[in-house]
């Protein structure tokens, strides 16, 4: 190539235009991605001031609303009694309650709704937007992901989305609360024993003081609760001092939400708790054996387990599950200390933001009080 001054000119003007083209090209490139942003901007605006739970979180009256699902929760068992009495139902030999007390069993529709996108706006203005995403679509597709959800896996009123899934899990994978658990055992029976055998708490009961009869088919179940839906129950937590010093020493223990319980079960020989599901996947419950007679199991998603005494038992209770002792008289009761603790896979901003979510109280509808 012969270089001249004619030739050196058509190379600098063939490279302005080049870059004249470049920055027409830069600059519609631009325009496009502020354009997608505006609508970004607008599409989420619209979500957070309308509320897209509207119409499909716990869609139909089969979830929080009046039943839940047809059963009575085992965390709120009992309550449905005085003013509330009368609302008691039978569905498949069970009792389910409607009280106001109960988180559950709230009548609830489109006001909770909104109530829960509301507490979630609430908490990512106070706090941070940061790690919500989980959340944030369970939440605003809380109707779709429950009722798409197979017959094994039902959750009755929270499905946190993309949660590894299986009935039964592993000790290690809440492998600190497990052992203190296991090494409790002994102050725990003992403690156990020391309220199981109070006297009755009034005249013409057959239960000791701070003991719930649930309702079953046949055979008794009773629980004695220190916390029930979040929320410590102080006479009994003042019986139970050593099982209150260990739940405090638990790492993940749901402590602060509604989906956190804590408690003493038993099931008397011949006892039957038929197939119910679980309120969450958030939470695992596990089960300390306190006493553990022949011919007790615990099914859960069709897979059956045996309680052994001293050790535990970790399983996602929303999950269709049941249990049974099928023991004779001579047996004794079936003891269990039940405690509900995360899911291993819930992050630690997930946590915190389901306990702001789920305070006890928080989603109560003030204006039908």
């Amino acid at each position: 190539m012969e270089w001249s001054l004619e030739s050196v000119r058509e190379m600098v003007a063939g490279g302005m235009q080049s870059i004249r083209e470049c920055e027409i090209c830069a600059f519609a490139i631009a325009m496009c991605v502020l354009l997608l942003f505006m609508w970004y901007c607008y599409r989420v605006g619209r979500e957070h001031g309308s509320s897209p739970l509207r119409g499909r979180y716990l869609a139909g009256p089969g979830r929080l609303g009046g039943v839940v699902g047809g059963f009575m929760s085992s965390d709120c068992r009992g309550r449905g009694k005085g003013k509330h009495g009368s609302l008691l139902e039978e569905q498949n030999g069970f009792a389910f309650c409607q009280s106001s007390e109960c988180f559950r069993c709230t009548s609830a529709g489109e006001s909770l709704n909104q109530r829960l996108y509301h507490s979630l706006q609430d908490y990512a203005k106070r706090y941070t937007w940061s790690g919500m995403g989980r959340v944030h679509k369970g939440v605003r597709d809380q109707g779709r992901y429950l009722n798409s959800r197979p017959t094994i896996q039902r959750p009755e009123v929270f499905f946190l989305p993309d949660l590894p899934s299986a009935p039964f899990f592993s000790r290690e994978v809440q492998r600190h609360d497990v052992e203190l658990l296991e090494q409790s055992f002994p102050a725990l029976l003992a403690e156990f024993e020391s309220i199981y055998h109070q006297p009755p708490a009034r005249s013409g009961s057959s239960l000791p003081p701070g003991w719930k009869a649930n309702s079953t088919p046949r055979g008794q179940w009773w629980t004695y609760y220190l916390v029930n839906q979040g929320t410590p129950l102080v006479l009994n937590v003042r019986r139970c001092p050593r099982a209150w010093r260990v739940l405090g020493q638990l790492r993940t223990f749901i402590a602060n939400n509604v989906f956190g319980n804590a408690c003493f079960s038993v099931l008397t020989p011949g006892a039957l708790i038929t197939e119910h599901y679980g309120p969450t996947n958030v939470r695992l419950r596990c089960h300390l054996g306190l006493r553990v007679p022949p011919s007790c199991e615990l099914v859960v998603g069709g897979e059956p387990q045996c309680w052994s005494e001293g050790s535990c038992l970790l399983f996602d209770d929303s999950f269709l599950h049941r249990a049974f002792h099928e023991g004779g008289t001579e047996d004794g009761p079936r003891v269990v200390f039940m405690v509900d603790l995360w899911h291993p896979n819930v992050a630690a901003a997930e946590r915190q933001a389901l306990d702001y979510i789920f305070t006890p109280g928080r989603l109560e509808d003030k204006e039908g009080k």
